[in-house]
């Protein structure tokens, strides 16, 4: 049996400072080891199995008698118990070291992207998925990391703002492309487990089967790539009322917002239009960055005595909904049959408020703008009370920049063939 070392006091302790190991005592195998350099830490002799280890407890005077003490009293009781101290540190580091290299969702994305570009049918394929998953996954799961993502937070991104039932092709491909990346994150070791965005045996017990899902209603909404001749036409067709619908699609606005204008609202330098809370869905104030196109509209137009309305009806009041329907009704009218402003999806003749469904759905599938510029461009609320709080601008500057694409793109079309890059020029 080795012999008992005598149980030191602080005071004696505090006074070893010639290099070497002292045995403290008051527990076995508990030494001060003082370097050349006169460094002090605490040592842990013992032996674990059929191995020797030295176990270090922390420095000397940081780290008292008394710390030391209870530190290694702690650690033979681990022994004690057939736990070795060594190991399950080493554990515990390569657990943590395994933690700050685990992928964000986005960045997961971005990986998979670059490596599977080469699949993509072409440039715009690829600009679809890297927008799909901008826009609907990033607000919901771009910041967890790939092993934190759970059902509930694909159930969530599917849901949002009714996108399952209101956009249910959309969503389908979502979650396909949401499973890909998240296997490409199993396979590379980032996460494990089930893929919380699979369907079968997994989300089809939670969300309603999109062969089945019955067809909302909506408002008619005209095809992307049917948007520049039906602006053309527009340009020829006179009257308020015209000038009002023109106005209303270039600025992705509410057909109410845009009747109810005013001069005093418009700051024509600035190419600003500042919409007052009391005429917004929401009820707070919306700036609506002006295109050259919405302005040189704007500027062609006469001033009418006795009202401060942009676009008044003949006896100087608001032009009422009718008259904007009965602009596009006239214009569909005027096509050769087949030919038409109508909607594929519902039949029907294109809708003023369907324009806005058209210019999101363009931000979505022809653009690169993220998610949440393309949404305040619309006057859409935040729904996470979370990032509305933390939200103070409203962009404006890089909204700017989207409604001169979307200007460009209604007098052109789509010249570049892709995806329409976030520039750095105004608009």
């Amino acid at each position: 049996m080795p012999k008992k070392a005598r149980e030191l006091s602080a005071t004696e302790v505090r006074r070893l400072t010639d290099p070497g190991l002292y045995a403290v005592g008051g527990v076995a195998g508990l030494q001060l080891q003082v370097a050349k350099t006169g460094a002090r830490s605490w040592v842990l002799r013992i032996k674990i199995g059929d191995r020797r280890r030295d176990i270090g407890l922390g420095g000397f005077p940081d780290v008292p008698l008394t710390d030391a003490r209870a530190k290694a009293r702690a650690l033979r009781e681990k022994i004690a118990a057939g736990i070795d101290p060594v190991e399950e540190r080493r554990a515990t580091r390569l657990a943590l070291k395994a933690q700050t290299q685990r992928l964000t969702f986005d960045e997961a994305a971005a990986k998979f992207l670059a490596l599977k570009n080469h699949e993509f049918k072409n440039a715009k394929h690829a600009a679809q998925w890297e927008s799909t998953l901008a826009t609907y996954a990033s607000p919901i799961i771009g910041k967890k990391r790939v092993d934190e993502i759970a059902l509930a937070d694909i159930e969530e991104m599917l849901t949002r703002d009714d996108l399952w039932l209101a956009k249910t092709e959309t969503a389908k491909r979502l979650r396909g492309r949401v499973e890909k990346v998240l296997d490409w994150a199993t396979a590379g070791g980032h996460r494990s487990g089930d893929n919380p965005a699979r369907w079968r045996g997994n989300l089809d017990a939670r969300l309603p089967n999109p062969s089945k899902v019955a067809k909302r209603r909506h408002h008619s909404a005209l095809p992307i790539d049917d948007m520049p001749r039906f602006m053309s036409h527009l340009a020829d067709m006179e009257g308020n009322g015209a000038r009002c619908l023109e106005f209303t699609i270039l600025t992705a606005t509410r057909s109410s917002e845009a009747k109810g204008a005013t001069w005093s609202e418009i700051d024509l330098a600035a190419r600003l239009w500042t919409i007052p809370g009391d005429r917004m869905k929401a009820g707070k104030e919306h700036r609506v960055p002006l295109s050259r196109a919405a302005v040189a509209l704007l500027k062609a137009l006469p001033r009418h005595e006795g009202t401060d309305l942009v676009f008044p009806s003949a006896r100087g009041k608001a032009l009422s909904e009718n008259t904007l329907t009965a602009v596009i009704k006239r214009m569909d009218a005027d096509m050769p049959e087949g030919q038409g402003y109508r909607d594929p999806n519902t039949g029907g003749i294109a809708t003023a408020h369907g324009f806005r469904s058209t210019f999101r759905d363009w931000a979505g599938e022809r653009t690169a703008y993220p998610g949440d510029i393309c949404e305040m461009a619309l006057a859409h609320t935040i729904k996470n009370k979370a990032e509305a709080a933390y939200r103070r601008g409203d962009l404006l500057e890089k909204r700017r920049r989207l409604m001169k694409d979307w200007a460009q793109f209604c007098a052109e079309g789509d010249t570049q063939g892709s995806v329409t890059p976030i520039r750095a020029q105004e608009g």
